[in-house]
This record gives C-alpha cells, sequence and structure tokens, in this order.
C-alpha cells in the first residue's frame, strides 16, 4: 500500500525514516517527481528499477545536499566546480569520476567508474536529503517509458503499490528533466539536453559541449565495456567445469559442483531483486580473487532478469585484445 503524505515537516521525517529501512519513497523537485531510495543501499536502489520496469541498470542521479557533499562522492574538475557554482541547487547534473571513498552504492553507478551527482533546489528535496543524511538516488517517478510525473497523482497513477510513500509537494515547477553534462573525457560532453539550457552551460565553461563519442554514452551511461570484468564469463551454464568459479543462483550450479569450488549466489532463494542488489559487488569479488573463468547460472528472464542478462551479456561479450 502506497501512503501518500503532504510534505510537511512530520512527512518529511517519516519519508527518511522509510528511506533509511531501504523504502521507497516519491518526492518533488525542482523539474519533475522523483523515485527515491537511500543510494548507499544496493537493495534498496535493486527496488527503484523493479519498481520502474525500468529495462536495463541505467546509472541512477544521486542527489546530495550540497557541493561539500558533491565532492566527497566525486573528482569534480576545476569546469565542473565552475559550473556547480553557477547552477546548484538547480536542474544540472554532473556526471565525473567516482571518488574512491564514495558512498553511492555500484548498483545506482550502473557498475561504473564514474557517479551522475545533482544538488536539487526544490525545498522538499532538499529537507529530505537533509533529514536522510545520505545521497538520494532518485530518476522519475515512472514507469519505465512512461510520461515523466510532475504531481503527486501522476505518481500514484504509474506506482501505487510499489512505492512505500509519495510526498505531495505540489506540482513540479520545471516539468522538464535536469541536463546532464560528463566531465569524464577530454572535454565537457553534453549527455542529455534538459531544463538548463545549453547556452547557459556554455557561457560558464567559455567552450562547447562535445556531443558523446559513443551513442551508449547516452541515458546516461557510459561505454559497455565498463560492465566487463577480468574473468571470462560461462553464460547459461548448467554446471561447473575445472578451472571455473560459480555466479550462481537459487542454489542450481552449487548443488553440483565439486568440493571446493569458489561460488557467489546471486540470491540462494531465487530472489530477483536481491540479485541485482548483488551484481556488480559479485563481479568485482571474483576480480578480487583474479578468478579468471565463471559459469553463470541461468537467470530468469523476467522483472529484473531482462537487466541483469543485459549485463552478463555485456560483460561476456567477445574482447578486442
Amino acid at each position: 500500500m502506497t501512503l501518500i503524505l503532504s510534505a510537511g515537516a512530520a512527512a518529511i521525517a517519516q519519508a527518511a525514516a522509510t528511506l533509511r529501512d531501504g523504502g521507497l519513497v516519491a518526492f518533488p523537485t525542482e523539474t519533475v517527481y522523483g523515485l527515491g531510495a537511500d543510494a548507499t543501499q544496493a537493495w534498496a536502489v535493486a527496488r527503484i528499477y523493479d519498481a520502474k520496469d525500468r529495462p536495463s541498470f541505467n546509472p541512477l542521479i544521486a542527489h546530495v545536499a550540497d557541493l561539500e557533499a558533491a565532492r566527497r562522492e566525486a573528482l569534480l574538475p576545476q569546469t565542473a566546480l565552475d559550473l556547480a557554482h553557477a547552477f546548484w541547487p538547480g536542474p544540472l547534473t554532473i556526471v565525473a569520476p567516482a571518488a574512491p571513498e564514495g558512498s553511492v552504492c555500484e548498483l545506482a553507478r550502473a557498475g561504473l567508474p564514474s557517479v551522475a551527482l545533482r544538488v536539487p533546489a526544490h525545498p522538499v528535496a532538499h529537507a529530505l536529503i537533509a533529514a536522510l543524511g545520505r545521497p538520494i538516488a532518485a530518476p522519475s517517478a515512472n514507469r519505465s517509458g512512461h510520461v515523466s510525473p510532475v504531481t503527486a497523482a501522476h505518481v500514484a497513477d504509474d506506482l501505487s503499490g510499489k512505492v512505500d510513500l509519495i510526498l505531495d509537494g505540489g506540482r513540479a515547477p520545471g516539468g522538464l528533466e535536469s541536463t546532464i553534462v560528463s566531465f569524464c573525457e577530454a572535454s565537457p560532453v553534453l549527455l542529455r539536453p534538459g531544463a538548463l539550457a545549453r547556452e547557459a552551460i556554455e557561457k560558464i565553461l567559455g567552450e562547447k559541449l562535445t556531443a558523446p563519442a559513443r551513442a551508449e554514452i547516452l541515458a546516461p551511461g557510459m561505454s559497455a565495456a565498463h560492465y566487463a570484468p577480468a574473468a571470462r564469463l560461462r553464460l547459461e551454464a548448467h554446471e561447473v567445469v575445472e578451472g571455473e568459479a560459480a555466479l550462481d543462483f537459487g542454489g542450481r550450479l552449487t548443488a553440483r559442483a565439486e568440493p571446493g569450488v569458489f561460488a557467489l549466489d546471486l540470491s540462494p532463494s531465487g530472489d530477483l531483486v536481491e540479485a541485482a542488489a548483488n551484481l556488480f559487488a559479485y563481479l568485482r569479488e571474483f576480480d578480487a580473487r583474479g578468478i579468471e573463468n565463471v559459469a553463470v547460472a541461468h537467470i530468469p528472464e523476467r522483472g529484473l532478469g531482462e537487466a541483469i542478462n543485459d549485463r552478463l551479456r555485456r560483460a561476456s561479450a567477445p574482447r578486442l585484445d
């Protein structure tokens, strides 16, 4: 059941507690309503993808309290700082290399070495971030492919029963998503046009924004190559052969493996939300252990299974080296 509350102080405190407990909260920003989860909790972030029926693990924007908080999450070059000083709080999202000690989880970053950050100007969003004391991952609060919501009623129409609480702060004044600029390349790249005009950004930068070098950078992901671990993955495995570790699901491979085989189970109970929450961390664990070959169990192609399989197929694609 979804609770809808007028966004007063008590409701914001309740919403922060919901987020802290791993719940989902929809809230207004100056652009559109966002579907928020604690960005430091992979399980909570996985629920965003599930609620939106999001077809792939695109990176999510992490909303932070201020520039100081952003600098704890990302390595911001001077050009990014110039934009932040000019346009934060506001409808600008900055993508930059993630800081080594940053708290935004890998699932929110889609396993990328970069992180997308925004400081929202809406007083309800600002108060909610302050009450939680952590970054909030929040794409638009609608089912994937549907029109972005600008009222609490729009959110309820799309996500009732899938979100724990909706903070009703009235109509979102912008109605258009934030502009996304990346500082992961030699020159600033416009990943997504939005509520902040290109011309205003270029005036501060003193240079033209460039277009993405690869189509996959849009939306706002980076190259598919960033999803690949060092280990070679063998998908749809029914057994573990000599020299392989196992990436299991529901115990399917572990039950047949020889004693001593290293195995990580995305979800022993077969829960796709849990599997999504563990995916990137487990792929990195294989690399940390120097494992070269991994047998991957069948993942059902339903719900979040579609996104999990998409990332596994990218990670197992033939390499050019």
